[in-house]
Protein backbone atom coordinates (compact mmCIF):
# COMPACT_ATOMS: atom_id res chain seq x y z
CA UNK A 1 0.00 0.00 0.00
CA UNK A 2 1.26 3.51 -0.74
CA UNK A 3 0.97 6.11 1.18
CA UNK A 4 -0.60 9.61 -0.27
CA UNK A 5 1.96 12.22 -1.01
CA UNK A 6 0.72 15.77 0.11
CA UNK A 7 1.44 19.15 -1.52
CA UNK A 8 1.39 23.12 -0.54
CA UNK A 9 1.70 25.85 -2.79
CA UNK A 10 3.85 28.45 -1.03
CA UNK A 11 3.36 32.02 -2.30
CA UNK A 12 6.87 33.05 -4.11
CA UNK A 13 8.50 34.97 -0.87
CA UNK A 14 8.79 32.10 1.41
CA UNK A 15 9.55 30.32 -1.53
CA UNK A 16 12.60 31.95 -2.64
CA UNK A 17 13.31 32.35 1.55
CA UNK A 18 12.97 28.37 1.88
CA UNK A 19 15.23 27.80 -1.00
CA UNK A 20 17.94 30.65 -0.59
CA UNK A 21 18.11 29.22 3.48
CA UNK A 22 18.57 25.46 2.15
CA UNK A 23 21.01 26.78 -0.51
CA UNK A 24 23.40 28.43 2.24
CA UNK A 25 23.50 25.49 4.28
CA UNK A 26 23.87 22.95 0.99
CA UNK A 27 27.30 25.36 0.69
CA UNK A 28 28.03 25.03 4.29
CA UNK A 29 27.99 20.97 3.98
CA UNK A 30 30.10 21.23 1.06
CA UNK A 31 32.60 23.43 3.36
CA UNK A 32 32.44 20.71 5.86
CA UNK A 33 33.08 18.58 3.52
CA UNK A 34 36.45 20.23 1.76
CA UNK A 35 37.57 20.80 5.64
CA UNK A 36 37.46 17.02 6.03
CA UNK A 37 39.44 16.30 3.17
CA UNK A 38 42.12 19.12 3.67
CA UNK A 39 42.69 17.49 7.13
CA UNK A 40 41.57 20.61 9.03
CA UNK A 41 41.34 20.92 12.98
CA UNK A 42 38.68 19.19 15.05
CA UNK A 43 37.30 22.05 16.70
CA UNK A 44 37.07 23.98 13.45
CA UNK A 45 35.15 21.51 11.97
CA UNK A 46 32.88 21.01 14.84
CA UNK A 47 32.47 24.72 14.97
CA UNK A 48 31.11 24.69 11.49
CA UNK A 49 29.20 21.49 11.96
CA UNK A 50 27.40 23.44 14.74
CA UNK A 51 26.30 26.53 12.40
CA UNK A 52 24.93 23.85 10.03
CA UNK A 53 22.85 22.58 12.36
CA UNK A 54 21.96 26.59 13.93
CA UNK A 55 20.51 26.97 10.22
CA UNK A 56 18.93 24.18 10.28
CA UNK A 57 17.05 24.87 13.26
CA UNK A 58 15.78 28.14 11.75
CA UNK A 59 14.82 26.56 8.79
CA UNK A 60 12.84 24.71 10.67
CA UNK A 61 11.29 27.16 12.55
CA UNK A 62 10.25 28.72 9.87
CA UNK A 63 8.79 26.11 8.31
CA UNK A 64 7.25 24.78 11.54
CA UNK A 65 5.88 28.67 11.95
CA UNK A 66 4.74 29.07 8.22
CA UNK A 67 3.05 25.08 8.41
CA UNK A 68 1.08 25.89 11.16
CA UNK A 69 -0.45 29.37 9.90
CA UNK A 70 -1.32 28.19 6.19
CA UNK A 71 -1.74 23.74 6.74
CA UNK A 72 -3.00 23.50 10.09
CA UNK A 73 -4.94 26.46 10.71
CA UNK A 74 -6.72 25.64 7.16
CA UNK A 75 -7.23 21.63 8.26
CA UNK A 76 -8.71 22.79 11.64
CA UNK A 77 -11.19 25.32 10.26
CA UNK A 78 -12.21 22.61 7.52
CA UNK A 79 -13.28 19.90 10.56
CA UNK A 80 -9.69 18.14 10.45
CA UNK A 81 -9.02 17.86 13.60
CA UNK A 82 -6.37 15.19 12.86
CA UNK A 83 -3.73 18.09 12.04
CA UNK A 84 -3.29 18.36 15.46
CA UNK A 85 -1.95 15.44 15.95
CA UNK A 86 -0.10 15.56 13.03
CA UNK A 87 1.70 18.32 14.22
CA UNK A 88 2.23 16.73 18.05
CA UNK A 89 3.89 14.12 16.01
CA UNK A 90 5.94 15.87 14.15
CA UNK A 91 7.02 18.28 16.99
CA UNK A 92 8.20 15.38 19.14
CA UNK A 93 10.20 14.14 16.48
CA UNK A 94 11.82 17.46 16.13
CA UNK A 95 12.78 17.69 19.73
CA UNK A 96 14.04 14.36 19.79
Amino acid sequence: MSETVKHKHREQSEYKDLINRLSRIEGQVRGVKKMVEEERYCVDILTQVSAIQSALNGFNRILMTNHIKTCVTNDIKNGNEEAVDELCVTLQKLMK
